[in-house]
């Protein structure tokens, strides 16, 4: 079978407490939409086989928020009881709900903003057909997010410090990485800050 054929699983980690933005920023609107349900809702709308969406502070809330998008069979909802330790431990939860029959995970961060299905289909697209085990969007000459990981990865997933993504993997095995430019005009943008957001909030009033 080829690598084509091959199951993938996006991972949307929306667990954090949102320390720097003073407030829960899953819940933050940005074009008339949580900034969660875009996430949720822009996986779902791409070429990945299955969604797990990953919450922690204030889960309860975002789900109640999230109630139509929650239909989707392909979305599952988990949580991080251990959320404050770190991203680590979001990606540990989501690993286990999918590593028995998925071969790739592409870890999506629910706070950038302009993740879309496209970004996500341009990304799984050409690291399949690179036949690399490591796979990022590349922007403006540097690696950035979203990321895909195949099979062999899972241990080290796993292995994660909890306050760690998978950014030393991708520095330790460069030779494996496989760098897909970014669609034009995508923003690596992150939310973190109020200044983010409100930078976020222009740049949706502008498209």
């Amino acid at each position: 079978m080829g690598r084509s054929r091959e199951k993938t699983a996006g991972l949307v980690l929306a667990a954090g407490t949102s320390s720097r933005m003073g407030a829960t920023k899953q819940l933050l609107r940005i074009g008339g939409k949580l900034l969660v349900e875009r996430a949720v809702e822009e996986a779902l709308k791409s070429n990945l086989d299955q969604v797990v969406l990953v919450l922690g502070h204030r889960a309860g809330t975002i789900r109640n928020a999230l109630a139509s998008s929650l239909k989707d069979t392909r979305l599952r909802v988990v949580e991080n009881r251990g959320y404050r330790n770190g991203m680590g431990s979001s990606i540990r939860t989501a690993i286990r709900e999918v590593e028995d029959h998925v071969e790739h995970v592409m870890i999506l961060l629910a706070d950038m903003v302009h993740i879309d299905a496209h970004v996500i289909n341009a990304l799984l697209e050409g690291y399949l057909a690179s036949g690399k085990s490591l796979g990022a969007v590349c922007v403006r000459g540097r690696r950035s997010h979203p990321v895909i990981l195949e099979r062999k990865w899972y241990a080290a997933l796993h292995d994660l410090r909890e306050d760690a993504g998978a950014r030393a993997l991708f520095d330790a095995f460069a030779d494996e990485v496989c760098l897909v430019a970014a669609p034009s005009g995508y923003d690596d943008l992150d939310l973190d800050t109020p200044e983010d957001y409100r930078k976020a909030l222009q740049e949706t009033v502008e498209e």
